[in-house]
C-alpha cells in the first residue's frame, strides 16, 4: 500500500492501516500544518450531531451528499476521543474542552489548540505516532504518475523514475490554492493529486467550487498569505472599509462565500477592507498568537490597528470523486482530504469541517485498504508527465475563476488553457473552467455576475 501525502489525511490512514505495511510518500509542506480555525465536532453539552449535520447541509447550499454528511459528521465525537488518546493537546477552559464559534455554526463546537495552531498540534501528535509505528515507511519522494492495469491501480512512478508496485494507493495530496496568485495554502499546493488522477482517467466532480477565505492578511509580494482565522470574527471582530464604515450589519459570521463576496465588492469600488479586533486589546496576542506574530511581521499591531484583509483561495470542495468507502472510479485508488470530493461540503465548506473530513476519511481509507486482499501487480513505467508550469496559470485563475466570475471571463480562461495542452496544470484548470461554465447559476462558492462593472456598482 502506498499513501501519497503526509498531512492529517495521509498519516491518519497510515496509522489505521497498521500493522499492515504502508509506504508514506512525503514531499513536505502539508496544508494541515497551517490550519488555524480548528476542528468541528459536536462534543458540547448544548450541541448535537444532528445540529452539526444541519449546519453542514445549510452551508453546502443544497449540494451536499446527505449520506456523506451524516457518515462523516457523526464520527466527530469519536474522532476527538481518538485524537486525545494520541496526545493531541486541545485547548481547555476550567478543565473542559474549550469550544469556539465560527461562521454558520449554530453552536460552539470548534476545538482549537494553542489558540490558532490546531493543525500544527494535530500534525505534531500524528507525526510522533507515525514515527513510532514500525509498519510505516516514510519516504521523501514525489509521485509523478499513477500506473494501472486492466484490474485497477498497479503502482506509482516517482520523480527519479523508480516504479513502486502497489495494488492499493491513497491520494492525500491536499488542495489547489497555489493555482491562484493569492492563497492561504502552501504555494506548492497546485492540485498535484487531482492532476495525477485526471491523467489516469479517474472521475472528478464539483471542480468549480473553490472557497475563498474572506480574511487573509492583505500583504504584498507573496503568493501564500497568512490567514486571519474566522475565529477572530467569532470573538467579535468586525469588517470595516477604509473609511471605517462597518458594512456587514451583523452578518460577519455568515457562510464564507457570502462574506468573501461582500469584501470583494468593497474592493471592486477601490476600497481596502480591514478586520477591526481592537476591542480585544492586548488579549488578541494571547488568544491568537500566530496571527499576532504574522501581523507584527507586517508592521501591524492588531491591539491598536485594524488588520488589512483580502479574500484568498483557501479550499477546494471538489476533486477526485470517491464513494462511501473513499475509493475512486479506478479500483484500488483511494482519496482522502482536500484532494477528494466526498460530498461533505457541497457548494461551500462549513468552517472547520476540513480537519474533521481529513482525519475521518483518512482513517476510513486506511482501514479499507488494509482490509482488502492483495492482488499481484506488475506495473510498467511510462514517460513522466510534463512538470506543471504555474507561471501562466495564476493570473488567469485569479482574474477569471476568483470570488466572482463572468461567462466571458471563463471562456477567455478556457481558451488560454486550451492553448497549453502539454501543461498538466492547464488541463486541470481547463476542466475547472468547463465545470464553472456548465453551472450557469450562482450557488455557494460559484458566483456568476454578468460583468465586473455590476460588482462595482453593487
Amino acid at each position: 500500500m502506498i499513501i501519497i501525502g503526509a498531512g492529517v489525511a495521509g498519516m491518519s490512514a497510515a496509522l489505521s492501516a497498521a500493522p499492515h505495511p504502508v509506504t508514506l510518500l512525503d514531499v513536505g509542506g502539508a496544508a494541515s500544518q497551517l490550519s488555524q480555525g480548528g476542528l468541528a465536532a459536536a462534543v458540547g453539552g448544548d450541541d448535537s450531531v444532528a445540529a452539526h449535520i444541519a449546519d453542514t447541509l445549510a452551508a453546502g447550499a443544497g449540494l451536499c451528499a446527505p449520506e456523506a454528511v451524516a457518515r462523516i459528521v457523526s464520527q466527530g465525537p469519536a474522532l476527538v476521543e481518538r485524537l486525545l488518546a494520541l496526545g493531541v493537546r486541545f485547548d481547555r477552559a476550567h478543565g473542559a474542552l474549550a469550544l469556539g464559534l465560527e461562521a454558520a455554526h449554530s453552536a460552539r463546537r470548534i476545538l482549537h489548540a494553542q489558540g490558532d495552531a490546531t493543525g500544527a498540534e494535530l500534525m505534531r501528535a500524528l507525526t510522533q505516532k507515525v514515527a513510532a509505528t514500525p509498519s510505516v515507511t516514510r519516504l521523501t519522494a514525489r509521485a509523478v504518475r499513477l500506473l494501472a492495469d486492466e484490474s485497477g491501480i498497479s503502482g506509482v512512478m516517482l520523480a527519479d523514475g523508480t516504479v513502486l508496485p502497489a495494488d492499493r494507493v491513497l491520494l492525500a495530496t491536499g488542495g489547489l490554492g497555489g493555482l491562484f496568485a493569492r492563497t492561504t495554502t502552501p504555494e506548492g499546493a497546485i492540485g498535484a493529486g487531482v492532476m495525477l488522477a485526471q491523467d489516469l482517467g479517474a472521475a472528478l466532480a464539483d471542480l468549480e467550487f473553490i472557497q475563498f477565505h474572506p480574511t487573509a492578511l492583505d500583504v504584498t509580494g507573496r503568493v501564500t498569505l497568512p490567514l486571519v482565522s474566522e475565529a477572530v470574527r467569532g470573538e467579535g471582530a468586525r469588517l470595516v472599509d477604509e473609511t471605517g464604515v462597518y458594512f456587514m450589519n451583523g452578518a460577519d459570521l455568515s457562510p464564507r462565500d457570502q462574506v468573501a463576496r461582500a469584501v470583494f465588492a468593497r474592493q471592486q469600488r477601490g476600497q481596502r477592507v480591514y478586520l477591526d479586533a481592537t476591542h480585544m486589546g492586548a488579549g488578541f496576542a494571547t488568544r491568537f498568537p500566530a496571527i499576532a506574530k504574522a501581523c507584527r511581521e507586517a508592521g501591524i499591531d492588531p491591539a491598536r490597528q485594524p488588520i488589512p484583509v483580502t479574500p484568498a483561495a483557501h479550499y477546494h470542495m471538489g476533486g477526485v470523486r470517491v464513494d462511501a468507502g473513499n475509493e475512486t472510479s479506478v479500483p484500488g485508488l483511494f482519496a482522502a482530504g482536500e484532494v477528494a470530493r466526498t460530498g461533505l461540503h457541497g457548494a461551500n465548506r462549513l468552517a472547520s469541517n476540513s480537519l474533521l473530513e481529513a482525519a475521518v476519511c483518512g482513517h476510513e481509507a486506511g482501514l479499507a485498504m488494509a482490509g482488502r486482499a492483495p492482488r499481484p501487480v506488475r506495473p510498467r513505467a511510462k514517460p513522466s508527465l510534463p512538470a506543471p508550469d504555474i507561471a501562466p496559470i495564476r493570473p488567469l485563475m485569479s482574474a477569471h475563476l476568483g470570488v466572482v466570475r463572468t461567462t466571458t471571463g471563463l471562456e477567455t480562461a478556457l481558451d488560454a488553457f486550451a492553448a497549453m495542452p502539454q501543461n498538466p496544470a492547464a488541463r486541470l484548470c481547463a476542466a475547472i473552467a468547463r465545470a464553472a461554465l456548465a453551472r450557469d447559476i450562482s450557488v455557494g462558492a460559484h458566483a456568476l455576475a454578468p460583468t465586473l462593472h455590476d460588482m462595482k456598482a453593487a
